[in-house]
C-alpha cells in the first residue's frame, strides 16, 4: 500500500468496504440463516460445514443483529436490515426470559431455554445490538428492551459500594457458583472483558437515550478502567479481580489492550470529554504493540509468571489491532500508527480472511498453519469484530 497517510487511508477504505460487502456478510447471509426453524444456526465448523443441532448462542445472535444493523447504518443497502430484522425477530422470541427479566446464556437448536443464567457480558451485547437496530430501523420496542435490560443490570451486577460490575447469575438474579464466560477464564466476580464490553454497550446506548443517570454510570465505567483495570506500571489491562478488586491475574492479553485503547476513547466521545482520555488511550495502545510480530499481525496473550506465550494470530486480535492502531493515528498525528493498523489489515487480508469460501479462519497458528479445527461460525466466532473492524475503517478520515 501507498505510505502517504491520505492515500494509505483511501486505499484501506477500498479493502475494507470489498471485504464487508463481498466476503464477511455474504457468507453470513448464505449460510447462517435456519429457513426451516427460523433464526441462525448455532455453528458451522472451521471447514464450512453447518453442525446442525448445536445450540444458539445469545453472544453470537446479538452480534449478528449489531452487525447487520450497523451495515445498514452505513451503507444503506435493504438486505442488511432484512437481516437485522430476522435477528431482532428471533431474540425477542426466544432469547428474552419474559419471567425473570434478561437474556438466557443459550438456546436448544429448537428456540427452547438451554443455558438460562444472567451472564452480564451476554446482556451488555443485548443492549449494544437492540440500540444499534433502534438507530438502524427506528423501532421504539428495541430501544425499550435494551433499557430494560440496562436497568436490569444495574438493580442487580452494579457494584453500588466498591463500583464496577459483578460477572453473573442465576436465571432468577441470585448467586451462582460458577461465574465464567468461559472454561479458560478465572472464576473471579470482576472482569475487565465483562466491563469493557458494558462500556460499549452502554456508549451505544447513550447515543440514542441520553439520559441523566446512564450518563453517569457511562463515565463511572471509564474512571474503573482508569483507576482499576488498567495497570499504571505497564499500561496494560488487568484482567480478573475479587469483589475488592484485588488482582488475580498475570495475562496479557494484546488483543483486549488495543480493544480498550479505542473503546475507551468512544465512550469519551460519547460524553463529550475526548480529550479526557487521548493519553491513556496511547499509552495502552503503546502496550498492546509490544505483542507485534514482524509480518505487522499481533500475537493472542502472554504470562510471564506461568512462562506462557500463545503466538497464535486470532481473528479478533487482529480486526482489533487495525482499529485501534488506526485510532491511535488519530489521537496523535504519529503516520506510523497507521503503517501499523494497514500492515494489521495486509495480515488479515492475505492470511486469516478465506477468499475461496468466505468469512475469516479462527486463527494462524503459531506454525503460520490455518487453523481448521475452531468454528469458522459459532458460539464465540461472529461477524462482529470483522464487520466492525471494516466500518470503522469506512467511518474515520
Amino acid at each position: 500500500m501507498n505510505n502517504e497517510p491520505g492515500m494509505l487511508l483511501k486505499e484501506m477504505k477500498a479493502a475494507a468496504k470489498a471485504e464487508l460487502v463481498h466476503n464477511i456478510l455474504p457468507y453470513w447471509m448464505k449460510n447462517m440463516p435456519d429457513r426451516d426453524g427460523g433464526g441462525f444456526y448455532g455453528q458451522i465448523n472451521g471447514r464450512d460445514n453447518v453442525v446442525h443441532g448445536a445450540p444458539r448462542g445469545g453472544i453470537l445472535n446479538a452480534r449478528i443483529l449489531w452487525s447487520f444493523s450497523a451495515a445498514y447504518m452505513k451503507l444503506r443497502d435493504p438486505i442488511y436490515l432484512e437481516m437485522a430484522t430476522r435477528a431482532h425477530d428471533y431474540i425477542t422470541s426466544y432469547f428474552f426470559d419474559e419471567k425473570h427479566g434478561g437474556t438466557y446464556w443459550s438456546l436448544k437448536s429448537n428456540g427452547e431455554p438451554l443455558d438460562t443464567k444472567k451472564q452480564i457480558y451476554s446482556q451488555a451485547f443485548f443492549i449494544y445490538a437492540m440500540s444499534t437496530y433502534y438507530l438502524a430501523s427506528g423501532y421504539r420496542e428495541s430501544l425499550d428492551r435494551a433499557i430494560e435490560l440496562y436497568r436490569l443490570v444495574e438493580a442487580h451486577s452494579f457494584d453500588r459500594v466498591r463500583g464496577g460490575y459483578l460477572e453473573a447469575f442465576t436465571r432468577g438474579w441470585g448467586e451462582i457458583a460458577d461465574l465464567r464466560l468461559s472454561a479458560k477464564d478465572a472464576n473471579e466476580k470482576k472482569t475487565m472483558n465483562t466491563h469493557l464490553h458494558v462500556l460499549e454497550a452502554y456508549t451505544a446506548l447513550y447515543r440514542v437515550w441520553p439520559d441523566q443517570e446512564l450518563r453517569q454510570q457511562l463515565a463511572a465505567l471509564i474512571k474503573v478502567f482508569v483507576e482499576r483495570i488498567v495497570d499504571p506500571e505497564t499500561s496494560h489491562l488487568n484482567l480478573f479481580f475479587d469483589e475488592e478488586w484485588n488482582c488475580r491475574s498475570t495475562i496479557v492479553s494484546y488483543g483486549h489492550d488495543i480493544e480498550a485503547s479505542w473503546l475507551l476513547c468512544e465512550a469519551a466521545e460519547a460524553l463529550g470529554e475526548s480529550d479526557s482520555i487521548r493519553g491513556l488511550a496511547l499509552k495502552i495502545a503503546s502496550a498492546a504493540s509490544e505483542g507485534l510480530a514482524g509480518d505487522g499481525s499481533l500475537f493472542y496473550e502472554k504470562d510471564d509468571a506461568a512462562g506462557h506465550f500463545d503466538r497464535d494470530r486470532h481473528w479478533w486480535v487482529q480486526a482489533e489491532a487495525v482499529v485501534g492502531f488506526l485510532n491511535a493515528w488519530q489521537l496523535s498525528g504519529d503516520s506510523g500508527w497507521l503503517e501499523l493498523a494497514s500492515d494489521a489489515l495486509d495480515y488479515i487480508l492475505q492470511n486469516i480472511s478465506d477468499p475461496v469460501n468466505g468469512e475469516w479462519h479462527w486463527s494462524i497458528r503459531a506454525d503460520g498453519t490455518i487453523n481448521l479445527d475452531d468454528d469458522k461460525a459459532g458460539f464465540w466466532k461472529c461477524p462482529y469484530h470483522n464487520t466492525r473492524m471494516c466500518l470503522e475503517i469506512l467511518t474515520r478520515q
